[in-house]
Order: C-alpha cells, then structure tokens, then sequence
C-alpha cells in the first residue's frame, strides 16, 4: 500500500473541496485519505468517512444507481474508462445528486492512485465551478512537477518530450537523454539522514540546470534525473557530466560520489519512451565501476543485455525441460589411449535459440549468482544416466563435473551431492569415487573457511576433488598444502605453447608433474590436439590427456546410437586398469605397462 509523507498527507487531507484518494488492491479499492472537504460533504468524521468509502461506499448509493456504480467503477479500475458519473447519494435530508470525477495519477515511485472528486451539483453553480476550478489547478501542478525540486517529472516528460525532440530536430539538432543516477543514494540517506539526502537532490537538480543550461531536466523516481538535450560528443558530454560531479562532491554535505548516467543519442524514429529504456539499461551496464561517468547505449549491447536477461529468465525451464543436455568428453589415459574416465560438460540447445554456447550462459549465470543451479543439475543428470549407461554395458568410468566456488555460499554441496547419490542409488551401480569435482586454481587460491571446509568434507565422503586450469595465472603451490587434492589438470594454454619461449613450458610442466607425484597428487593435461603432445606428455610422465585429439564431446544420446549402428566401441579402461594406475609410480615408464592402442 502507497504511504503518503507527512506533509503530503496534510496538505491533501486540508483540502477545501471533497476529495478521495483510493489504490487499487488486489483488486479491491482500499481508501488511502479523504479531505475536510469530503468529510463535510458527507457530514462524517475522517475515520467514518473512510469506513464509508472502504466497506461502506455503496450504502449510500441509490438503489437504482449501484450497479451503474459497480460497473463503472470496475471499468476505472481496470483502466477500459475514465470515471465521470452522476450519482444519487442519500444524505440526511433526502438524496442529493453528486457529480463524481476521476483520474489516476502515477506517483513518483510508478504507483497509480485513483484521485476522485466528489461534487454536490444541489448547490449553486458557483460553488460547483470553484471547486472543480480549485482541482484542476491543484491536480495539474502536482501531476507535472515534482514537489521537491520543482522540476518536471516523469509525467510531463511522457507528455511534452517528444515535442521538444521534434523542435530539436526542425532545428538541425541531435537530441540525446540521459538517465542518471546518485551513486550509493541509499548509503547516503542512512548515514546522513533523509533531511541531507533531500538537500543532496536540490544540489544535483540545479547543478544539472547549470550544466545544461538549454536542456529539459527533469526528476524521474526517487534519485534518477532525466536531461533531454543536443548531442554534440562524448567529449563535450564527458566534460560535463564531471564539472557536475566536482561540484557536488565540493558543495554536498559529507562523502558523495555523485552522479553516473546512461546516454542515448536519437535517431529519426527513436521516441522518449525508447530513449529512456535504452539509456536505462546503459545505466545499469556500468555496473560498479565509479570510474565511469556515463555509458553510451548501443544495440549490440542492448541484444547483449537482453540476451543475458533470456539466460537469466529462462535458467529453471531449461533445466525442468531438459534444454541443457550432458555431454560427455573421453578422458585418456596417456600410456595406453584408453579412455580412463569422462568430463561432464553442459550444452544449452534451446528450442528459441538454437545452442547457447557455455562460454555465453555459463559466465551470465555465475553474474547473477544462479550457477549453483546449474552445477547441482549436472551432477544429477549423471547420476540419472548411470542406470542408462549400466543397462546398455557401457563401462561405468569415473564422470568429472565442474562447480564453481559461489556454489558452495548457497547450498551445502557435500550434502547435496550425498542426498543424490542416495536418492538415485548409486551404491548399486559405482562407488562414490566415481564422482569427481572440479574446482578451479583460481577459485580455489581464494577459498573462504566455510568453502575449504565444504571440500574436506568432499573428500571424507569419498567423492574425488580435481584442481582445474592449474598454470592458468593463479598458480600457488600452496594449495597443496591447505587441501587434500586428487588431481590437477594443467591449462591448455601450457600444452599450445609447448615451444614458445624456447620450450619453458615443456620444462614447466615436467617439473610441476615431478612436484606432483611427489606429493601422490594425479596429472592432467587439457587441450591436446597434437601426436607431437600427445608425445611429450608420455615422455614426461603425465597420466591423463584430454582434448580433440583424443575425443569430442558427446551426449550419451549420440554415444549409444553410434553403438546400435555398429560404430567401433570405444577402448575404455577396466576397474582393474584403474585401481593400479591409481597408484603412482615415480618410474615414468614400466615394461609390465599395456602399450598404445592395445584393447582391453
């Protein structure tokens, strides 16, 4: 329900002629004031007064006249007609004829109010005329412009900015709007009051006018002001958006920041209402950097940004209709090509918008914090596909899923993972083991207690933790000795360049593979595309590959229909296989070993 200030409730409820203020409620009209005016119409106290226009505002109505009433009403409050009726009211010396008037007037917060006169046409003409007279003045100043600044508001510019956007482009102009907005307005009113922070929107309203002197300036909600002006360049722009800023921060009581702005420059068929959703959400890509002062809208950016809304908006249907598929992408073992376990990678087909790649929703998820969703949906689409894979007589190899670190800040990880495990039953088919999970170097490197914890209790369960794009840029080798870590998989940018820089990276990962094994820690090489790299990494001592080399990604979909058509099944490590290389041996090369391409 809309609450009115103190002042503004005041003035309202003194007014002279009879006046009701209603909200429309889940779809009921609920009564927010009346004025004397009112009260002395109906002869009522305040508090009766609004008992009569809550519950009670047809008990007076003729009989006659109430369903017109209702029905008009109803039609109002939906918006399908004005409100201007003639109605027969009872009052204590017979039934007086009022002229009812209404308008709905949008307040600076966007909530529409119902403001409805009431007029006693029994009395003279006069009277009539003076009231409505009185109304008009009053409801047209209040309906333009803002009370506190005086600017115009959010209603005149709806109404009046496209004239001026006309006028400027008679005259051989370039209209451009910018919506700006307070930085940490919120912060400022708590920590300096709401007094202050009143002050501080007067300052900003007359910095604005004299920065731009020719521009209509405007009060939008609560701290957004909204200038409409000519567009010379951003230069121009720039130099005075900051010459505000300066002084505000020179002449605002306390710390301010000032402002930050969305631009959008028209062009010959962009409207005002356009104009300022564009610039709105030029606005809101600035984000948190306050060295920015203004962002110019562009289109690209615009499809940019609803593309990441489409993300955002569709994430559960995708996941309750299966839009998001698993594939599978064969990890192998280096010293025999046997595939020795998979990775579980998300592909997003949408039936809009054909595939999403992952390097599209996957950083728009982790944005907005929603990526925990996507990590736990993985991991139970595994598990959902054992039984599948066990009744076709695939192999049950080890499946890898990757989570992110804001993963474990929402949900308890360890006990999500359990509960599927148990849900789905998987002690029948696979040991916990067989279910690993990747963190990246660089999540990890930054490790919260309550994230570090999370992974200990991981492993306790007997779940395996992999430590991805370890040699990406964050490396530390310190995270060894602060987790427990089964395996590190080396960014594919150390594989690429094997030879760049006279082969550093070559003597890189062969000493982090010693350091490694040394510690009983796995490796991992990703990205191999190459037999040359294949090479290097068996002669080195490396255990697993993966990369297109080796294998694409695919859905288990398309794993067993190239089986029922008679494609090679894949060479797949036994459990055997996998509990002696699970052992590692500091000897890089072992005769007793399976050579190359030799089937199991």
């Amino acid at each position: 329900m809309y609450h009115f200030s103190e002042e503004f409730r005041q003035a309202y409820e003194s007014l002279t002629f009879p006046l009701v203020i209603d909200q429309f409620i889940d779809e009921k009209v609920v009564p927010l004031l009346v004025s004397d005016g009112f009260c002395e119409l109906t002869g009522l106290d305040r508090d009766k007064a609004m008992i009569l226009m809550g519950a009670g505002q047809y008990d007076r109505v003729h009989p006659d006249d109430a369903g017109k009433v209702a029905q008009v009403s109803d039609d109002f409050a939906h918006h399908r007609s004005g409100y201007d009726q003639l109605v027969r009211c009872r009052h204590e010396d017979g039934y007086h004829l009022i002229h009812i008037i209404g308008h709905w007037q949008t307040m600076s917060d966007g909530t529409e109010l119902a403001f409805m006169v009431y007029m006693d046409v029994s009395s003279s003409q006069k009277v009539i005329e003076d009231s409505s007279l009185k109304y008009l003045l009053f409801q047209q100043d209040q309906f333009y412009r803002d009370p506190l600044t005086g600017l115009p508001n959010i209603n005149y510019m709806h109404e009046f900015a496209d004239e001026r956007v006309q006028a400027l482009r008679l005259d051989g102009k370039i209209p451009m709007l910018i919506y700006s907005d307070i930085n940490s307005m919120q912060f400022y009113n708590n920590q300096y009051g709401f007094a202050e922070g009143d002050k501080l929107l007067l300052l900003i309203a007359r910095k604005l006018q004299k920065f731009f002197p020719d521009a209509l300036v405007s009060r939008g909600a609560d701290d957004h002001f909204i200038i409409l002006d000519t567009y010379i360049d951003e230069t121009d722009l720039n130099s005075r958006l900051i010459a505000v800023n300066n002084e505000i921060r020179e002449e605002a009581f306390g710390n301010t920041a000032g402002i930050q702005a969305g631009v959008c420059v028209f062009d010959h068929i962009t409207r005002t209402g356009d104009a300022i959703d564009h610039s709105r959400n030029a606005l809101k890509r600035i984000g948190s950097d306050l060295n920015t002062v203004f962002r110019m809208y562009s289109q690209l950016a615009d499809e940019h940004y609803w593309g990441e809304r489409y993300i955002v908006q569709n994430l559960d249907r995708a996941l309750e209709e299966g839009w998001i598929k698993v594939f599978y992408q064969g990890i192998g073992r280096v010293k025999t090509d046997r595939t020795a376990c998979f990775e579980a990678l998300a592909r997003w087909i949408d039936p809009n918008r054909g595939n999403i790649s992952p390097g599209e929703f996957i950083p728009v998820l982790e944005k907005y914090h929603l990526v925990h969703k996507l990590d736990l949906y993985m991991i139970e689409q595994v598990m959902k596909e054992v039984p599948i894979r066990a009744e076709a007589d695939l192999p049950l190899l080890p499946v890898s899923v990757n989570f992110a670190a804001q993963d474990f800040d929402y949900r308890n990880i360890p006990e999500e993972i359990e509960n599927l495990y148990q849900k789905y039953n998987m002690e029948k088919f696979v040991s916990r083991n067989c279910f690993i999970v990747e963190i990246t170097e660089r999540d990890i490197a930054t490790a919260t207690d309550r994230f570090q914890t999370q992974l200990g209790h991981l492993r306790e369960k007997g779940y395996q933790l992999w430590l991805d794009d370890f040699g990406s840029g964050y490396s530390s080798l310190n995270v060894f000795s602060r987790f427990e870590i089964d395996l590190i998989k080396f960014d594919m940018a150390l594989i690429r360049d094997l030879d760049s820089r006279g082969g550093l990276n070559r003597k890189i990962i062969s000493a982090m593979i010693k350091i490694a094994h040394d510690m009983q820690i796995h490796t991992l090489a990703e990205g191999v595309e190459t037999p040359d790299q294949l090479q290097f990494l068996r002669d080195v001592g490396c255990e697993l590959s993966q990369g297109f080399l080796y294998r694409r990604p695919e859905s288990l979909n398309t794993i067993l229909f190239k089986i029922a058509n008679g494609s090679i099944r894949p060479s797949t490590e036994t459990p055997e296989e996998r509990e002696r290389f699970s052992r590692i041996d500091p000897i890089l090369t072992d005769p007793s070993e399976p050579t190359p391409g030799k089937e199991s």
